[in-house]
């Protein structure tokens, strides 16, 4: 399981800066374009079952707990799935705010992308820890993972709030 985690969260972020490099397919189609706005809607359900998450095992509602995060951990995959078909049919959206905004969305752009990165590994190892049922573990590492990933999906609603005048 180690070897396919690693394996996993070194592969997955270099597929998504690859997305970047590639020439665009070019697709035109109205579903595509649909992408982003399925994927904040992802990102926020995925916000809201974190919180009902944490909820619920502090509730001591284990198998909710396991139910919700389960719940979480489909949506941010499907979530990627959505990103990478996007990103490798249309060019990326400039952010066109100036000034102070543009810092601000900077800020929060470049924090989201490489916590995205950093949560890959997090959430595979506390899932396999769980899965596992070493739940002491799973606990030390949780404690991390859960704010981290909270953050990557609330991020990734804002930068698309931010974004989303801009598409065409």
């Amino acid at each position: 399981m180690k070897k396919l985690i690693i394996s996993v969260s070194i592969a997955l972020p270099l597929a998504v800066a690859a997305l970047y490099l590639m020439p665009k397919a070019g697709a035109n189609a109205s579903w595509i374009k649909a992408i982003p706005h399925f994927n904040a809607v992802l990102n926020s359900i995925t916000a809201l079952l974190l919180m009902a998450g944490y909820w619920a095992i502090r509730s001591g509602k284990k198998e909710l707990h396991r139910r919700i995060m389960f719940s979480a951990l489909v949506l941010s995959a499907l979530f990627l799935v959505g990103y990478v078909i996007y990103h490798a049919n249309v060019e990326s959206v400039k952010y066109g705010g100036e000034g102070l905004i543009r810092s601000v969305y900077l800020f929060i752009l470049l924090t989201h992308i490489v916590l995205a990165a950093v949560i890959v590994p997090l959430v595979l190892i506390s899932f396999s820890r769980a899965l596992a049922q070493k739940f002491d573990k799973h606990r030390k590492i949780a404690r991390w993972t859960l704010p981290l990933w909270l953050y990557v999906a609330v991020t990734g609603v804002i930068v698309y709030f931010m974004i989303s005048p801009y598409y065409s």
